[in-house]
């Protein structure tokens, strides 16, 4: 069964959560409240971090978010879906269509070509080849990597790995882009780089959600969330801003 149709009302948040909650080993002495009550709204085009040490429930709000995981409490509105309400199958092609993940390892497939890995979801949509191909240069070319098509993951750069990682992660035209510590295996240089791609991304409307420990990395984001115990904190003091 297919999920519902992709929304295209812009008043309507790309990502919305009330009261979601997550506890692990509920009802044993093993219990643990990962998340507490968290309420959060992002808009299409909005570029977002959230930030918190480890154990602060970031990355549980990430599979949340990512629709690996469930919450045990609260309602998630992912483009205007309530999730509860999908089935494996549904939530699968979800995840699919909606959005676009960018690890801090690349996950990129050692005998393949960029523009392979780059085509390789949309193979999973049963997208014709032809189709697929020309869809990758495209996305490849949007990242700045049209000539490297024909290169592996071995002779790239860690920043063009990234770059290839990120236009896989936006071949379905996702309406969200989830990045989990992008920058991690990256020097500070290539770093800022593939930050200044992700603003780029921004201002031709694609929404970032940025996860990450590093403050230096998050004041790149215009809204930057702060974990704190499982409780979600907007950062007030952060200016925001699209440099």
């Amino acid at each position: 069964m297919s999920a519902p149709s992709a929304t295209i009302d812009d008043r309507i948040p790309v990502i919305q959560t009330h009261a979601l909650g997550k506890v692990y080993s509920a009802g044993t002495e093993a219990e643990v409240i990962a998340l507490r009550g968290v309420d959060m709204r992002v808009d299409r085009g909005d570029f977002v971090a959230i930030m918190g040490p480890s154990g602060s429930g970031k990355s549980t709000l990430m599979n949340l978010i990512g629709c690996l995981d469930t919450p045990s409490d609260g309602r998630y509105l992912c483009d205007g879906i309530d999730v509860a309400t999908l089935d494996a199958e549904q939530l699968a092609i979800l995840r699919r269509e909606k959005i676009g993940f960018v690890f801090q390892g690349f996950h990129l497939l050692p005998r393949m070509t960029a523009l392979d890995n780059v085509a390789m979801p949309l193979g999973y949509a049963q997208v014709p080849p032809g189709e697929r191909a020309e869809r990758a240069r495209q996305a490849l070319a949007a990242v700045g990597l049209a000539e490297r098509a024909g290169h592996r993951p071995n002779e790239l750069s860690g920043g063009q790995q990234q770059r290839v990682a990120i236009a896989r992660a936006l071949i379905n035209q996702p309406p969200i882009l989830l990045a989990d510590e992008p920058t991690g295996a990256l020097d500070s240089k290539t770093g800022e780089e593939i930050l200044a791609l992700f603003k780029r991304l921004r201002d031709d409307g694609h929404t970032v959600i940025l996860i990450t420990h590093d403050a230096e990395v998050a004041a790149h984001a215009d809204r930057i969330l702060v974990m704190r115990d499982g409780e979600l904190h907007e950062d007030t003091d952060h200016a925001g801003g699209r440099p």
